[in-house]
């Protein structure tokens, strides 16, 4: 599928982690600029950005973060060099970053201010102006072996706003359906209908004492279909909260723990904890409030699961979203040769579009 290099790009999309998530080939005749510019935005401390190489991967370039601090990575004929610093950029704020080749020096500026410069002098190094340049995000197009410094690839972030050297062919995404990327997300944060909200948990500042917050607010009533989900590394259903606005139900599940609670809550609280999980649920007139908690019988190492797994608003997380979509279509059919005829068109309808 071919991406505009401007578009708005989400990098934490399900796939090989070292393999990018789009990429381009040109030929460095046609590029007479020597800078990228793009705004850059996540929550996440480490994962390769951007990449770039000539002469079949031999000379290549990586940035990526390392503890929130962009890393950069360049490796030129016999001269490999590792750079860290500058301001870190996992503050969940959108950042302006440059990119430019002057000379011997490799420049990073992130809003307009000095960033990173790396300096390289080889005896060796001639300059390179024919053959192939491939750009990458959100992956690598060498091997990884060739890192300086090893790092987790995956990058839970989001790229707007791209201006690539001076280059307008469009990239090439592996993936049919890029993911959905929100421009605003922050607490209170409105997420509208048009599909999945996917977090990769290993952004998420976990304390161990405190645990894991998650709040929800609205009219319930209104709600149908999963409001949320979440996702074990082992690919482990861990939590599930669905809304049935035809029986007025909420759903909550905790792997084989169930509850069911009327629609008619106002808020939602739901807290990780090492051992626990404790749901809290806020009715309509504020006098009258539930709780529920699930022991280490049913919640075995909440945090060491939930680190690395996945959190998703508005949809079920993996293989069981098959199933839910199935179940919502056959109950909501009056004629099941209608549905099957029908399929099609609501083929990309989920119940998380009404959430």
């Amino acid at each position: 599928k071919e991406v505009s290099g401007d578009s708005i790009i989400y990098l934490g999309q399900e796939r090989n982690p070292w393999r990018p998530l789009i990429h381009t080939t040109a030929n460095l005749t046609e590029i007479s600029s020597i800078k990228s510019s793009f705004q850059f935005r996540t929550f996440d401390p480490e994962g390769v950005i951007f990449y770039g190489d000539t002469k079949n991967g031999n000379d290549w370039f990586v940035l990526s973060l390392k503890e929130g601090f962009p890393l950069m990575q360049v490796s030129k004929e016999d001269v490999q060099v590792s750079v860290t610093g500058g301001p870190k950029l996992n503050d969940g704020k959108w950042h302006t970053v440059d990119l430019s080749n002057q000379g011997k020096f490799v420049i990073l500026e992130v809003d307009s201010s000095p960033g990173l410069v790396v300096g390289m002098h080889s005896k060796q190094t001639k300059e390179v102006i024919s053959g192939e340049l491939r750009l990458a995000l959100g992956g690598i197009l060498t091997t990884k072996d060739k890192m300086i410094v090893q790092t987790d690839p995956q990058m839970d972030g989001c790229i707007r706003e791209g201006r690539w050297l001076n280059l307008n062919i469009p990239w090439v995404a592996d993936a049919e359906e890029l993911w959905l990327c929100h421009q605003n997300i922050r607490p209170g944060s409105f997420f509208a209908g048009e599909g999945f909200s996917i977090f990769n948990t290993s952004v998420f500042s976990i304390d161990e004492d405190q645990g894991f917050k998650v709040e929800f607010w609205g009219d319930f009533s209104q709600m149908d279909g999963t409001i949320l989900s979440i996702m074990s590394s082992q690919d482990e259903l861990l939590g599930a909260l669905v809304a049935n606005n035809n029986t007025n139900e909420i759903h909550l599940t905790i792997r084989k723990e169930k509850h069911v609670v009327k629609n008619t809550m106002k808020r939602l609280q739901i807290t990780f904890l090492k051992y626990i999980v404790k749901w809290l649920i806020y009715y309509v007139d504020e006098s009258n409030e539930i709780a529920f908690s699930y022991g280490p019988e049913s919640t075995p190492g909440n945090l060491t699961t939930l680190t690395e797994g996945r959190f998703a608003i508005g949809g079920l997380l993996g293989k069981y979203k098959l199933i839910l979509n199935i179940l919502f279509y056959i109950f909501r059919a009056s004629d099941p040769i209608l549905l099957f005829k029908k399929r099609k068109l609501k083929a990309k309808q989920t119940a998380s579009r009404r959430c």
